[in-house]
């Protein structure tokens, strides 16, 4: 989305790394309302305000920043920048005055806008952490670090808008030429801002080139805090209208229970849980001529049981792939749920089947409930996942929320330790068990969740389960077809990864498949006051990119 200086450059770098933080200023209600194009024009007109402090304070720092170098051409990219913006400053003034905006008259910053301006200047002082302050820089080289150091908090500014504004044309043009907020999305979506854009980006790469790693750090840190403040400065904008995000504030908590359910392999995890439990058994594994014959529970030798991992693996691929193709109906249908139950039936079938193989092959015996665990603290979750989480248990009883996993792998105690290191022993696990004698496993496995049809019956047993709360609001997270029951009968069914055959399935027995952002402004548009618009069995999912817009849509900034 939106095209970036050169991809080798400290500017391209760091948006890339930071792009997650900025999923929090589009989930904000300002944006989501604002894009929806019902925002409340009172809002707007605040939000204009704050806006012309901080392009004031930015003119500023371009200012201050050309007195901090010595390179000509540096000199010359910060004055036509700073002229850009005191235009722009101009242009506000004439295009706002349709909206109702007096920019003559006196306007207060508010706090989070007062927090911006003062980092943005204190950086172009030279009162950065780690660095000089203004009466002590001594020589030029000094200078132009603050320079740099200043270009570095001031570009997040420049990249997110054009970003923003580039989203928010794809909904300018849903709307034809009634949407209210047009000019101002045409304004930063436009070519001359795009092109004050790559300036400054290209100014940063320039800057950087000859600073020291440490140097470079601090460059980062202050990119990173600038687009926190950035978000601050979105989610600070009050609202008199009810929006749709935060999720978890769309019912009052005191009736109504947050229930979050999600998947584990490959929608929590980087990597396939079978997969580990098979390099664990393969790795304790004795070698050929090693079998100790006082061993409770023999095994088969690593190499044998690579080669056996190896071809259930292939098959399991092979036939996996075949039974797709065989359950889909010939011709694309509308959404169809009780034709798609039929057809994951058959799927479930072939599930099953291949777990007996598994159980059948002896694989998984032998493997120490020790080592499981350990493995488990080790296994790497998608980045933002733990955080998420973390977030929904520290705020159970304000959010009114509990979250369930539900999961397909093998080994309960491996998804119990992956939690437990982020401190999350409280999650609620529902998934197969090894069954051990003497904290070894037998090979054979307790099977509780095979299938699509045990994973949606298990997240209708828990709904119905909700004692103490008549009322209920559920997300499901999931990335695969095993999860796509649970997803459609959920209010909120959300899609992570890129799987290839849930879509094929999807689209097949009509489900609507749409990124999560789309329907957060189409739900925006249709808001009822009275209550949620989200309702289960639409045929519609939601799909994101990360975790981060999962937490910013449920969560929000906080």
């Amino acid at each position: 989305m939106g095209v970036v200086a050169s991809e080798d450059g400290v500017a391209s770098r760091f948006w890339i790394k930071f792009r997650d933080d900025i999923m929090f200023a589009f989930f904000t209600p300002f944006v989501v309302c604002l894009a929806a194009g019902n925002l409340d024009i009172e809002t707007f007109r605040n939000f204009i305000a704050q806006d012309v402090h901080f392009f004031k304070a930015f003119a500023q720092a371009y200012e201050m920043a050309e007195d901090c170098t010595d390179d000509d051409d540096a000199k010359a990219i910060m004055r036509r920048l700073r002229k850009d913006v005191l235009e722009e400053l101009i242009m506000h003034e004439s295009v706002v005055q349709e909206w109702g905006v007096d920019l003559a008259k006196e306007s207060v910053p508010n706090l989070a806008t007062l927090r911006y301006i003062e980092f943005l200047l204190a950086t172009a002082s030279g009162k950065v952490e780690g660095g000089k302050g203004p009466a002590k820089i001594a020589t030029p080289f000094e200078k132009t670090k603050i320079a740099a150091y200043t270009i570095g908090a001031m570009t997040p500014y420049m990249r997110l808008y054009a970003f923003l504004s580039k989203e928010l044309l794809t909904f300018v043009g849903f709307s034809e030429n009634t949407h209210l907020y047009r000019k101002w999305i045409d304004n930063y979506s436009s070519e001359s801002f795009k092109a004050s854009t790559l300036k400054i980006e290209d100014l940063l790469d320039k800057l950087s080139i000859s600073l020291t790693g440490v140097e470079l750090e601090v460059i980062e840190r202050l990119y990173h805090l600038a687009i926190k403040h950035e978000v601050d400065f979105f989610s600070a904008q009050p609202l008199s209208q009810r929006a749709v995000v935060p999720f978890s504030k769309v019912h009052d908590p005191a009736d109504t229970r947050l229930m979050i359910f999600s998947d584990f392999d490959l929608t929590c995890t980087v990597v396939d849980s079978s997969a580990i439990l098979a390099e664990i058994a393969i790795l304790t594994a004795p070698k050929a001529d090693q079998n100790d014959p006082d061993v409770v529970l023999p095994r088969m030798s690593s190499a044998d049981l690579r080669n056996s991992w190896d071809a259930l693996s292939t098959q399991f691929t092979e036939e996996y792939e075949k039974c797709i193709e065989d359950i889909m109906p010939s011709e694309k249908v509308l959404f169809n749920y009780e034709g798609l139950c039929k057809a994951l039936e058959e799927l479930s079938e072939f599930e099953k089947r291949a777990n007996s193989r598994v159980v059948e092959s002896e694989v998984l015996k032998g493997l120490n409930l020790e080592d499981i665990k350990k493995a488990g603290e080790r296994l790497r979750l998608q980045e933002g996942c733990t955080k998420f989480f973390q977030q929904v248990v520290n705020k159970k009883d304000e959010l009114n929320a509990v979250v369930h996993v539900l999961s397909y792998c093998w080994c309960g105690d491996l998804i119990r330790s992956a939690f437990s290191s982020g401190g999350l022993n409280v999650l609620n696990v529902h998934s197969n068990e090894f069954i051990y004698e003497e904290s070894i496993s037998t090979g054979a496995i307790d099977k509780k969740m095979e299938t699509p049809i045990d994973k949606v019956q298990a997240f209708k047993d828990i709904l119905n389960n909700c004692s103490d709360s008549s009322k209920y609001l559920s997300v499901y997270i999931g990335d695969s077809v095993g999860d796509l029951l649970c997803m459609l009968e959920a209010d909120v069914g959300i899609v992570i990864g890129s799987s290839v055959s849930l879509r094929k399935v999807a689209n097949q027995f009509g489900v609507s498949v749409v990124p999560l952002f789309s329907g957060v402004v189409k739900k925006q548009r249709e808001f009822v006051e009275e209550g949620s618009n989200w309702k289960g069995l639409s045929g519609i999912l939601y799909t994101v990119g990360s975790w981060a817009e999962i937490h910013a849509f449920i969560l929000g900034s906080s």
